[in-house]
């Protein structure tokens, strides 16, 4: 607002991820997973709705397909996540008509940095679940966003996997 003097949308695509087992789930865990991928969308919306109602804006939040179908070995992050697709729906249904809230929900685009996802055998037997058979980009997601954003007046309270077919293959 004190740069552009306006405020036309809310993406929220911060995220923190890594394994957390059941075993060595620990509060600190929890705090950081459930803070970064769904505290901070809630208060950022939150802070951002007057704007956006009087805009007529919209929040597209960053998802996962394992907000659905949970990966194993990281039970908080798709809990995060799961817990982002409903305050998506929610937010939609809380700031409707004015702000319209969708979700983009990316399959394989990066892998992470850490070691855990170095196995280039393991990499490809991901790949061969999306129905495309390869990775998707960056711009993949960049444009679904600008989609919703730009040119989706009528869509809301929609989770919009983009994940080459991965999540009705897995």
């Amino acid at each position: 607002m004190a740069h552009f003097g306006r405020l036309d949308a809310l993406v929220n695509n911060a995220s923190s991820f890594y394994p957390t087992p059941l075993d060595e789930v620990n509060e600190q865990q929890w705090h950081d997973l459930l803070g970064t991928n769904l505290r901070a969308p809630l208060f950022l919306a939150q802070a951002a709705a007057a704007e956006l109602r009087r805009r007529h804006g919209c929040i597209v939040n960053i998802v996962d397909i394992h907000a659905e179908r949970p990966m194993r070995g990281h039970l908080l992050y798709s809990v995060a996540k799961a817990g982002l697709v409903a305050l998506t729906r929610s937010l939609a249904q809380e700031m409707s008509p004015q702000v319209r809230v969708n979700a983009v929900a990316p399959g394989v685009i990066l892998w992470p940095d850490n070691e855990d996802w170095q196995d280039e055998a393991q990499r490809r037997k991901i790949v061969a679940h999306t129905l495309l058979k390869r990775e998707g980009e960056p711009d993949d997601i960049a444009r679904t966003v600008a989609f919703l954003i730009n040119d989706a007046p009528y869509i809301t309270g929609q989770v919009i996997p983009v994940d080459g077919g991965r999540s009705i293959n897995i």
